[in-house]
C-alpha cells in the first residue's frame, strides 16, 4: 500500500484560498506485509466526514475501493454512518472496543484491510514529523 510518506502540513501547491482540505498527515509501513499496525494518521479535526475523503483519496488506487471503515465510538462520537468519497460512499462502522479507540480500520472489500493508528487532533505534543514510521 503506497501513500504519502511524509505528512503534509500545508495545502497542495496552487490551492491559494481553496476550500479543499489539506493533504492528509499519513505514514504507512514501507512494505506490503501487514503487521498489527500498517501506519499512522494524524487527522486535523474530529469531523470524520471531512477527514476521511482526504485520507482515502491519498491511498494508492491499486488497493481497491475503500468500502468501509471502522472507528472507535469514543474517538469519533459524532461520526456519520456514511461518508461521501469521490465516486462512492464509504460505510462507517462504530466500535466500542478498546482496540479501535485510537485506530481506524480501512476495508477495501476483497483486496484487504489496513489498521492505522489515529493520533487525536487535540494531541499537540506529538507532531507527525517527529514520529517514527510504524
Amino acid at each position: 500500500m503506497n501513500a504519502i510518506t511524509e505528512p503534509a502540513e500545508d495545502t497542495a501547491p496552487g490551492d491559494g484560498h481553496s476550500s479543499r482540505m489539506p493533504l492528509p498527515r499519513l505514514r504507512l509501513t514501507p512494505d506490503v506485509s501487514h503487521g498489527p499496525l500498517d501506519g499512522a494518521w494524524w487527522p486535523r479535526c474530529d469531523a470524520l466526514e471531512l477527514e476521511l475523503p482526504v485520507l482515502v483519496g491519498s491511498l494508492d488506487p491499486s488497493i481497491g475501493t475503500v468500502t468501509r471503515v471502522t472507528v472507535g465510538t469514543a474517538a469519533w462520537p459524532d461520526a456519520p454512518q456514511e461518508v461521501m468519497a469521490p465516486g462512492h460512499v464509504i460505510e462507517v462502522a462504530l466500535s466500542d472496543g478498546a482496540a479501535e479507540m485510537h485506530a481506524i480500520t480501512v476495508d477495501c472489500g476483497t483486496v484487504g484491510r489496513w489498521e492505522l493508528l489515529v493520533v487525536p487532533p487535540d494531541h499537540r505534543t506529538n507532531r507527525p514529523e517527529r514520529q517514527p514510521c510504524c
